[in-house]
Parts: C-alpha cells; sequence; structure tokens
C-alpha cells in the first residue's frame, strides 16, 4: 500500500464545489488512479446538516440564515450542523481507509490529535473529551457551570462509501464566531465556540496553522508528500 499523499491548497472554494471535487477524488482513489488525497482549503459563509441534523439545529429557520448571507446545505457527513467561513481552516482527507487498518473509529481519533498537535504548535493547549467527537480547550467538560469551561475549536465529520473517506475536519482559526451562536453547534447545548485568535488574544498566520496540520497529518499516520501533477477535477 504506497504511502503518497497528494497535499493540495485550494483558498476559498465554494461549499458545493468543493464536495463535488472530493466525489470525484474519491471515485479516483477507490480506482487507485491516484494516492491518499489531502484538501487544504476555506470556505464562503456556510452552515452544513450532517445525517442526523434535526430542524431544531437551525431554529431560526433555513430561509433566516439565508438572509444573513449564509448558505444552509444538507450533506451525507457524519456529525450535526456546523458552520464553515472565512478564517476557518477545512482539511478533507480522501483516503483508502485500507492504509489506516479499515478502523474509521481510530482514525477519528487520530485525526484529533492532528488537531491537538497542530494547536500546540501554536500555543493553544487543547483536548478531546469523552463520548465528543472534536477538539476543544483545556476545561471542565460541557454542560457545565464552572468558571473554567473547555471551548469548541474543532469540529470532525466524515462519511466512507466503500472504504474511502470524503468531508473532514473545520479548525477555527480566525473565523467570526457570531454564526455559531445562532444555531445549535453539533447539536450540543450551551457549547461555547472558540477559536486559535480568541485564545491568543491576536490574529494568527492562517498558513502557518496550515502547515502545522499537513505535517502532523504525515507524521501520525505515516505519510509521505506526493510531487505528482494535481488530479483532474
Amino acid at each position: 500500500m504506497s504511502d503518497e499523499l497528494l497535499v493540495k491548497r485550494l483558498g476559498i472554494v465554494p461549499y458545493l464545489e468543493a464536495w463535488e471535487l472530493q466525489k470525484q477524488l474519491a471515485e479516483q482513489r477507490r480506482c487507485n488512479e491516484i494516492p491518499d488525497v489531502l484538501l487544504l482549503l476555506e470556505h464562503p459563509p456556510t452552515y452544513t446538516r450532517g445525517r442526523r441534523s434535526k430542524p431544531e439545529e437551525l431554529p431560526m429557520g433555513v430561509e433566516w440564515y439565508e438572509a444573513q448571507g449564509i448558505e444552509v446545505h444538507d450533506t451525507d457527513r457524519g456529525g450535526l450542523v456546523t458552520y464553515h467561513g472565512p478564517g476557518q481552516l477545512v482539511a478533507y482527507p480522501i483516503v483508502d481507509l485500507a492504509a489506516y487498518d479499515n478502523d474509521v473509529h481510530a482514525y477519528v481519533r487520530g485525526l484529533e490529535q492532528v488537531i491537538i498537535g497542530a494547536l500546540g504548535e501554536v500555543n493553544v493547549p487543547a483536548q478531546t473529551i469523552d463520548g465528543l467527537t472534536g477538539v476543544w480547550t483545556m476545561g471542565d467538560p460541557p454542560p457545565t457551570i464552572s468558571p473554567n469551561p473547555a471551548r469548541k475549536i474543532a469540529s470532525i465529520g466524515l462519511h466512507v462509501s466503500r472504504g474511502i473517506t470524503t468531508h473532514g475536519l473545520a479548525i477555527n482559526v480566525n473565523n467570526d464566531l457570531q454564526p455559531f451562536e445562532w444555531i445549535v453547534p453539533c447539536g450540543i447545548e450551551g457549547v461555547g465556540m472558540t477559536s486559535v485568535s480568541r485564545e491568543s488574544d491576536a490574529e494568527q498566520g492562517f498558513e502557518r496553522i496550515t502547515g502545522a496540520l499537513s505535517r502532523g497529518y504525515m507524521l501520525r499516520f505515516g505519510r509521505r508528500t506526493e510531487a505528482a501533477p494535481a488530479p483532474r477535477s
């Protein structure tokens, strides 16, 4: 099994365009036409709902959110509703899980550790919380009335079809956090969302954490950068 990983930095990409690209790449990966791929990008303001999402996660109604300039899309990924916007790092690994022991749960746990490592490089201590997928700042787990509550800084939601993953993870870096306050993020009532810039009291270099994430992914999963031309889109 090849250990090559094609890393592509795409800038800001509309959500549906990125989803279509993921589906194309997944089919190419399934046919062994390309190695594993890691897409690194941002989205315009967008809410996405996972397979288990419920209407109450968007309490204002879809039309209200669209009037604020935020697109709303249903997806086939796991997880519930979340927000994407400029300044948030989104990573979509399109990988064959056969190279990851066909263990999606262990793979997700590995992604969490990659995120924690990347945040550590920008001096933001982070943790996982039992029973909750994603990455949180240090503090007491929700629900809590503690003076030091953990805040969610990164989310994960995957889809696996015939052994190939699509969708992935999102880390709040410099993005606007207000849109999270208009929803029930990840279906967790009362959850506090945060970002690298909020935790650091200063805007952070987006490129720095992007590089930290890609390096951490390669180290954690034993991948090496593929220098081949970009796959067709």
